[in-house]
């Protein structure tokens, strides 16, 4: 079991990455709805922009241990990783309306799908084209 964790410790990571974001997300949804009175519309948006850079900050140095922080760099992979955020919710919306109004599948198993296959997506976009470490080696 061991050596299992420690030859897949990046997709571990990566998905434990994923699931606390996620977590917090619906957390500051709540509070910042609930708690704080805000409009549920203006709360998500809110939720969302924190949980993205959350999110890329665990992916970044903690899950593909990207430990490069020259500005141009940074904004480089910021501005990638915010392309790649507005894809998966295209892809997101896609492929649940594919899955549920032409397969006839129920929403929740479409999005279950709809989010391993984004996930899967993700980790390879992640570590081969926004936090490439051998092409990083020169860029630091």
């Amino acid at each position: 079991m061991i050596d299992y964790l420690k030859r897949h410790k990046q997709i571990i990571k990566f998905l434990i990455a994923g699931g606390l974001v996620n977590l917090l997300g619906i957390f500051l949804l709540y509070i910042f709805t609930d708690i704080l009175g805000v409009w549920y519309l203006i709360s998500s948006s809110l939720a969302i922009t924190i949980s993205f850079s959350v999110s890329f900050i665990l992916q970044k140095f903690w899950t593909f241990e990207d430990k490069a922080r020259r500005f141009n760099l940074l904004a480089r992979q910021l501005f990638l990783y915010g392309l790649v955020f507005v894809a998966d919710f295209i892809a997101n919306a896609l492929l649940m309306y594919g899955l549920v109004e032409q397969l006839g599948l129920g929403y929740l198993l479409a999005q279950l799908i709809t989010s391993g296959l984004i996930a899967i997506a993700n980790f390879v976009i992640y570590k081969f084209f926004i936090f490439n470490r051998p092409q990083l080696i020169n860029d630091k």
